[in-house]
């Protein structure tokens, strides 16, 4: 059982829709709750959309319809389902949406976003907030996005982005225990690069091309040892690929479940604490996304 509840953000669009879904799927395997929050504010509303002689009363009352139907359809989800051991509950919180829900996450097991909300822009590949939340939230965060498929974890494989050890402990942790629950398997990627390599015409010899490969599978090997002797019923594929993080990742988790990458919280910087693999796998990747904060 959960201590803390999955917290999951929605504003009544479709994608907030399928990020409920997915939320309360992942709450019946953890045997927790599920925390259903919307966040508006008059001030942030007036900020970001013509009033249109909208007034206060207007937006509070659209927020509580938007909880009120979201837990009331994820509630009878549970019903169906004959789910008994999963609490739903839900609240708005008036205050900005990006703000609310990074605040939420220090009492999250993660918190579940979907990928653009009533606002988002069609040609943007990730909403502001959902990027917002993914950058600075102090829990893991998924942004549930990708096929059907993939959103109802029926390919059976998750899989995770890993770093040197010391770097991917929390990544890990999170990916082993996600497989598990899945009852699935777990592909373990690790991207080397060799500069020299991606000069036109530089000699590509097999001996230096082996000892990057060998080292590559040292550093897999020795960041897995921990997480593999805690679970080793888990059947784990190793692949250390030559080339960027980022396409190897999105390559690897084309047909899976949920990619895990972590990501480093640094502490006291306030710009956005994302790396290039981060940003890539959010927008481009063909299933749900799980940013795992590690100090």
């Amino acid at each position: 059982m959960e201590q803390h509840p999955l917290v999951v953000g929605v504003d009544g669009s479709h994608d907030s829709l399928q990020a409920v879904d997915w939320a309360l799927d992942e709450a019946v395997r953890r045997g927790g709750g599920l925390r259903i929050v919307h966040a508006s504010s008059w001030e942030w509303y007036e900020g970001h959309e013509p009033s249109m002689g909208i007034s206060g009363d207007s937006v509070q009352a659209y927020a509580e319809r938007t909880v009120a139907q979201a837990v009331e359809y994820a509630s009878r989800r549970t019903v169906a389902t004959k789910v008994t051991d999963v609490e739903v509950t839900g609240q708005v919180l008036p205050e900005d949406p990006a703000a609310a829900l990074i605040r939420e996450s220090h009492r999250a097991s993660a918190v579940v976003v979907g990928t653009r909300g009533r606002g988002g822009l069609a040609g943007l590949l990730l909403g502001s907030v959902s990027l917002a939340v993914a950058a600075h939230a102090a829990a893991p965060v998924v942004v549930v996005r990708g096929s059907e498929e993939s959103r109802g974890s029926r390919f059976g494989r998750v899989v995770v982005g890993v770093d040197l050890a010391e770097r991917s402990a929390a990544a890990l942790d999170f990916a082993f225990r996600a497989a598990e629950l899945r009852g699935a398997a777990l592909r373990a990627v690790h991207a080397w690069r060799c500069p020299a390599h991606e000069v036109p015409d530089h000699p590509r010899g097999d001996d230096v091309v082996e000892g990057h490969t060998r080292r590559a599978e040292q550093q897999l090997a020795e960041a897995l040892r921990e997480p593999v002797r805690v679970r080793p019923a888990l059947h784990v594929h190793r692949d250390v690929v030559e080339g960027h993080a980022r396409t190897a990742l999105l390559a690897a988790a084309s047909d899976a479940d949920l990619l895990v990458v972590g990501a480093r919280r640094r502490k006291g910087h306030v710009g956005m604490q994302l790396g290039p693999v981060n940003h890539a796998v959010l927008h481009h990747c063909a299933s749900p996304v799980a940013i795992v904060p590690h100090p």
